[in-house]
């Protein structure tokens, strides 16, 4: 049998492979260096006590007789999907997201994958860069062959002109965006609507950081800008929201208002789609995660996403005061910093050689990523610490 073709059109190495395979390239040659990774956007803090207690209650339900489930249904359990709509949606204005819209899973990134299924390889898909790798990559391994990058930079406020941009089928939006740190306004989500409407297209927006946006006047839904259930569905996820990216729980909202050309309902295609290929997200961690979505529950991960943001303020104001251009961070767990003149690989080379940190090259998220680098603030309060003072001495 023959390697799928698909295969030979990407990088060698994931993104992340590769970073973390030269700083073990760098820990064969200094032994001794105690690196931090300011790298991966992997949460690090423990998760709350009331929500331990819950997904431990979950599991030792299924070893009784009474308790035990089996299969539960693709589109995840009723309760936390009524739980979803009512906490994260309902007081969001707009669009009144209904518990029906919900289609629960194991993650954002896993229903990444499952939409290129869906919509399949005779597509055009537009998708910003600088984005998240898996959009492209995950859209080559598919087949399509009109990928349309729109640059989304300082100098356009993160958002194109949509006046010149050409037309696509799909559209990639993901605001907190990753790796840059940007949320769109209301009014760049209006044009992206708006752009959408006029061309037909269907907008798949990434909203897995909405949790960190502490500016009220900043949207934190599609669902937010009038009309956009028409030509949008949304990808969320506990993993940032709540520290689940071990136990692994994410949703989709399809509205039913979502249709294609000839008036079918994509919601229709996708509940096919996830009772062929998806047997449903683990009964413990949707059982887990109603203990998120209470009020007690949503006040824990506020005052951890609270550290998080912390981190963030701390290395902004840190390479501001060096001398760096930095970005994000004020509504978003990630920096964007503009480097002095180098490239983004031989900024990740000097920051580990002379502090000992791990990030991420810009390069790696798309072209208009070359020259930055992408910081996480993903870490420990006192790691965190320890990251600014190398970054104070060192540069």
């Amino acid at each position: 049998m023959q390697r799928n073709h698909n295969f030979s059109k990407l990088s060698e190495r994931y993104l992340f492979l590769e970073t973390k395979r030269r700083a073990e390239l760098y820990l064969e040659k200094h032994s001794c260096a105690k690196l931090i990774s300011l790298s991966v956007g992997n949460t690090s803090e423990p998760l709350p006590q009331e929500i331990a207690k819950a997904l431990s209650k979950a599991a030792e339900q299924l070893g009784t007789l009474s308790g035990y489930i089996g299969y539960g249904p693709e589109q995840g359990i009723p309760p936390l999907r009524e739980a979803i709509a009512k906490m994260l949606y309902d007081h969001q204005g707009g669009y009144c997201v209904k518990g029906c819209d919900i289609f629960v899973s194991d993650g954002a990134k896993c229903d990444i994958g499952r939409l290129q299924l869906l919509f399949g390889s005779k597509v055009s898909a537009i998708i910003q860069n600088p984005g998240y790798p898996v959009y492209t990559d995950g859209s080559k391994l598919q087949g399509v062959d009109e990928i349309i990058s729109v640059a989304c930079i300082p100098e356009n406020q993160f958002c194109p002109d949509w006046n010149g941009v050409k037309r696509g089928d799909l559209i990639y939006w993901c605001s907190p965006n990753n790796p840059t740190g940007a949320v769109s306004t209301h009014k760049q989500l209006r044009q992206l609507v708006d752009f959408a409407k006029k061309n037909r297209s269907i907008i798949i927006f990434d909203a897995a950081y909405a949790g960190y946006i502490k500016d009220k006047s900043l949207p934190r839904t599609i669902y937010e800008i009038e009309g956009a259930e028409e030509v949008a569905l949304e990808l969320n996820s506990f993993s940032k929201l709540a520290g689940f990216t071990g136990v692994r729980l994410g949703w989709t909202v399809v509205p039913s208002t979502l249709k294609y050309d000839d008036g079918s309902l994509v919601r229709d295609d996708w509940l096919r789609l996830m009772t062929t290929v998806f047997n449903g997200a683990s009964n413990i961690a949707q059982l887990g995660a109603l203990s998120i979505l209470t009020e007690e529950g949503m006040q824990s991960i506020s005052r951890i996403i609270d550290i998080y943001m912390n981190n963030a303020k701390l290395i902004k104001e840190t390479l501001v005061q060096k001398g760096y251009e930095v970005y994000g961070g004020d509504n978003a767990p990630y920096l964007w910093v503009k480097l002095h003149q180098m490239s983004s690989w031989e900024a990740f080379d000097l920051f580990l050689e002379k502090a000992h940190l791990i990030t991420t090259p810009g390069i790696g998220f798309g072209q208009c990523g070359e020259g930055f680098l992408r910081l996480s603030a993903f870490n420990h309060k006192s790691t965190n610490e320890e990251a600014v003072l190398r970054l104070k001495r060192s540069f």
